[in-house]
């Protein structure tokens, strides 16, 4: 990377910026997300790569400007991880001894180890003088249901939470019968209460321990197959959805989904 970035290198590297190397990694970063959803093990590691590779990027354009470099970045995650993990590390990173790791409040699942996290970072950012909030973090950038996925993760961390999936149902419900009202009210009443049934229903995928933007994205390409599984259909029939009926386009889409 300091190569292409340097004058005798590759012109279109030494123009980049953080911000115009923005793109790039979002992009890079869903492929590497479809790699996983296909659980394509040849194509992962070539996708994860070309995520490495903007991190470097980055990295490379700060080291110029005598900001911080790879080595920076490393060490940080990596006193992190050890601070965040105190029932693994000691202060100097050194695993703990089996018999001190048992000791005392040690987490004993994923939640409880998370709960501890959003607390640890919570101590660390007082002892800064920070007064940063719980959701202060969640970056606004994330798509939006993976957003209210983590927003709800975040107050869970601190108890405001429902007790269970039975409550999120509930809600759900709730939401479900206010947007029947609202389509007859107003647009700006029904966007408002169709957005709140789409935030319960990315706590409920939370409640469930479902990732709800993996899960739409499923569904997204569960219904393309279909639907163009009905086309050819249709076409085999010598139509097309474009002289097809809603009736014969529901049959064909029945037969499809029977298959």
């Amino acid at each position: 990377m300091a190569t292409l970035r340097s004058p005798d290198g590759c012109p279109w590297d030494r123009k980049q910026t953080h911000k115009t190397l923005r793109p790039f990694l979002l992009e890079e970063t869903y492929e590497a997300l479809e790699a996983l959803d296909r659980e394509d093990h040849k194509a992962l590691p070539v996708e994860l790569g070309d995520v490495l590779f903007q991190v470097v990027f980055h990295a490379q354009i700060a080291a110029e400007k005598r900001r911080w470099d790879m080595a920076d970045a490393l060490t940080a995650i990596a006193d992190k991880l050890i601070r965040r993990h105190p029932h693994v590390f000691t202060s100097s990173g050194r695993k703990l001894p089996k018999a001190r790791a048992g000791r005392g409040r040690r987490p004993r699942t994923p939640a409880a180890v998370l709960t501890q996290w959003e607390q640890l970072k919570a101590a660390e950012q007082s002892r800064r003088g920070e007064k940063k909030r719980v959701l202060a973090g969640v970056p606004k950038s994330l798509p939006s249901l993976l957003r209210a996925h983590e927003i709800g993760t975040r107050v869970a961390s601190v108890g405001f939470d429902w007790p269970d999936t039975a409550g999120v149902v509930d809600k759900i419900d709730e939401e479900v019968r206010e947007l029947r009202e609202a389509v007859t009210q107003s647009p700006a009443r029904a966007a408002e209460e169709l957005g709140d049934l789409l935030f319960s229903i990315a706590n409920l995928a939370r409640k469930l321990n479902i990732e709800p933007e993996s899960a739409l994205r499923a569904a997204n390409d569960k219904f393309s197959t279909r639907f163009a599984a009905v086309e050819a259909e249709l076409e085999a029939r010598g139509s097309s959805v474009h002289a097809a009926s809603v009736e014969d386009m529901e049959a064909a889409w029945q037969r499809v989904k029977a298959m």
